[in-house]
């Protein structure tokens, strides 16, 4: 992709829509101001135009789940560097998990968040508030003020942490009702947890580390499932990862109940027998799982029984993951390769559902995110008239991966050294170019 003019609006030569037949797109006003078929735009001096021959153009895509440590971990990530790192993802909007220092369980930490992402610009910024007063799982969170602040907070989540407090969850649920709330669970019974280092299995019983078992996330959610058709209100499970969470999620939406579940890349591709090297870098919550987990996970992404991917970005300093393993964090950086493992494990792959195609990609990662973050603005369809929120991919491009050139100061990414499919060339955000020819724009 090369840009051969100078100008303020900007004219993409031979994009691909989902995938679609090539058109030319006139992008102007921050919004998608003409699609034709090629050539029918004639060049002007005001415009810049971009070959975009052979890239796929997509709606901008939207991260559900990520954390951008700022305040109080900004030696790990800021929201500037998480949002650059979401740009080159070809993400336009991130939601901002709540477990920072301070916790964002007030109006007022959730409208800082929110003032850096403006300031950032890479990226919109909406943070996710806490559901419980410094997610300790105690006593509900100011919803109602954070959901009133300027950061208009729709989803609460105490992720880190489940809201294991049975009643404390139902009333979360009532609550958020009066303002079209969604409470987002970290699905974790602690006292099954207790010491947990890995996946419960095989692997953990010859490594001898302490396990986590499937029903510790599978009971949570079914008691949550069976409360939120009794409350009549929204529950989203973050990052489902096993087989039986599967399962009782699409016996829930069979019944109608309205819950919605995300899958993280890594769930996607990676398993448990990765701790075998003692490497922390694999070590995340919830645990790797085995191979019969990862299929059955990219079953429900194939057939929507899981809505969406969300990244869980969550990026570590070396201090707290170059270490022996049962000392490193749980965690690890999600967000510039997120839909290179989506293409790679749903459209790419040999083993399980041949899943997806361009317009499903769009809908796992853009449309129903957006939806479920009530954002309005992202996961638009291209079309004349809709808002300039949208990523440029070359399909045909691989890359090898490279934590040192990411924008943040973490490197504790589990794809080093892979190489991937299909590269970010271009974003746009309210009809501004974030990335260009694959590089930051400032």
């Amino acid at each position: 992709m090369s840009v051969i003019a100078v100008g303020t609006q900007y004219l993409l030569r031979g994009a691909r829509p989902l995938g679609a037949e090539p058109v030319d797109m006139l992008i102007r006003d921050e919004r998608i101001a003409d699609i034709t078929e090629p050539g029918a735009i004639g060049g002007s001096d005001d415009v810049i135009e971009i070959d975009a021959t052979d890239l796929i153009a997509l709606p901008g895509l939207v991260d559900l789940h990520t954390h951008l440590r700022e305040p109080g971990r900004e030696d790990a990530e800021t929201v500037k560097t998480g949002c650059a790192a979401a740009a080159l993802g070809g993400f336009t909007a991130v939601h901002a998990m709540a477990n920072t220092d301070p916790v964002a369980d007030t109006a007022g930490v959730v409208e800082q968040v929110f003032r850096l992402g403006q300031e950032a610009g890479y990226c919109d910024v909406h943070p996710v508030g806490a559901v419980t007063v410094g997610l300790a799982g105690k006593q509900l969170a100011e919803l109602g003020a954070m959901a009133d602040s300027a950061a208009r907070v729709r989803i609460f989540s105490d992720d880190g942490k489940c809201v294991h407090d049975a009643q404390l969850m139902r009333r979360a649920l009532e609550y958020v009702k009066a303002f079209d709330g969604v409470i987002a669970q970290h699905a974790q019974e602690p006292r099954l947890t207790e010491g947990a280092q890995m996946n419960e299995g095989a692997v953990s019983a010859v490594l001898g580390l302490q396990g986590w078992p499937a029903v510790a996330e599978e009971a949570i959610i079914a008691r949550d499932v069976l409360l939120t058709e009794h409350v009549g209100s929204q529950l989203h499970v973050c990052h489902v990862s096993t087989a039986g969470s599967v399962d009782i999620i699409r016996r829930a939406k069979e019944r109608n109940i309205a819950v919605t579940a995300e899958v993280t890349p890594h769930h996607l591709l990676l398993t448990d027998d990765l701790a075998t090297g003692y490497d922390p870098v694999f070590k995340v919550n919830p645990p790797l799982r085995t191979k019969a987990d990862v299929m059955a996970l990219r079953e429900g992404l194939a057939d929507g029984t899981i809505d969406i991917v969300a990244t869980d970005h969550a990026p570590h300093t070396a201090e707290d993951k170059d270490c022996e393993w049962d000392a490193a964090a749980f965690g690890m950086l999600g967000l510039p390769t997120a839909l290179s493992v989506v293409v790679q494990t749903m459209m790419g792959s040999n083993e399980g559902p041949a899943g997806l195609d361009w317009a499903a990609v769009a809908d796992r990662l853009s449309i129903a995110p957006a939806r479920i973050g009530r954002l309005p603005d992202h996961g638009r369809p291209i079309a004349v008239g809709e808002p300039a929120n949208f990523t440029l991919i070359d399909p045909g491009a691989t890359w090898v991966v490279d934590p040192k050139n990411f924008p943040g100061p973490s490197r504790n990414s589990p794809y080093t050294g892979r190489t991937l499919p299909t590269k970010v060339v271009a974003t746009f955000l309210r009809g501004v170019p974030t990335v260009l020819d694959g590089q930051l724009q400032w």
